[in-house]
């Protein structure tokens, strides 16, 4: 048995006291919270929400790429968010390697050529949050009045706090 079909009999039960049928698409609280795959964080959970408050756009690092911009251009074109919050975690992975480094692992291991691949490690999460920012805004994609809030959370005390960029 696969971890997926243990998690498929653990739905079952989730189904049995699902009442969230009726939520509307639009999140509530008309935000976008862009943060990392890490499965040290829920976001839900660390901000207070509800199902149904936000979209929540997890990648590697929680970094702003192209298909981020896509899922925020829907967010708010077809969903009405206009507040964005960028939040990177303390202890991530992303600080941990380079793309060349992470280029030779693939190419010895799977004897692939990534070279054409940016994986978007960084050394500085201030850095990596301004280049994020500069990436949002010069996409011209999102609305005007959108409020971009960078932030950290740090996964051994469970808070987060707003970066100054």
């Amino acid at each position: 048995m696969s971890v997926f079909d243990e998690l498929l009999a653990n739905n079952q039960s989730y189904a049995q006291s699902f009442n969230y049928g009726d939520l509307p698409a639009p999140p509530r609280r008309h935000i976008a919270i862009v943060t990392c795959m890490d499965a040290r964080i829920d976001p839900i959970s660390a901000l207070g929400l509800d199902l149904g408050d936000a979209h929540v756009i997890r990648n590697a690092g929680g970094r702003i790429t192209e298909d981020v911009i896509r899922s925020l251009v829907i967010s708010q074109q077809l969903l009405g968010t206009r507040e964005v919050a960028i939040i990177q975690h303390t202890k991530c992975g992303m600080l941990s390697f380079t793309n060349e480094q992470l280029r030779d692992k693939i190419k010895q291991d799977l004897n692939v050529d990534a070279s054409g691949l940016d994986f978007l490690p960084f050394t500085s999460h201030e850095e990596s949050l301004r280049e994020d920012i500069r990436k949002l805004l010069g996409s011209g994609l999102l609305a005007k009045d959108t409020i971009i809030t960078p932030a950290i959370y740090d996964v051994e005390t469970g808070r987060i706090h707003k970066v100054e960029i």
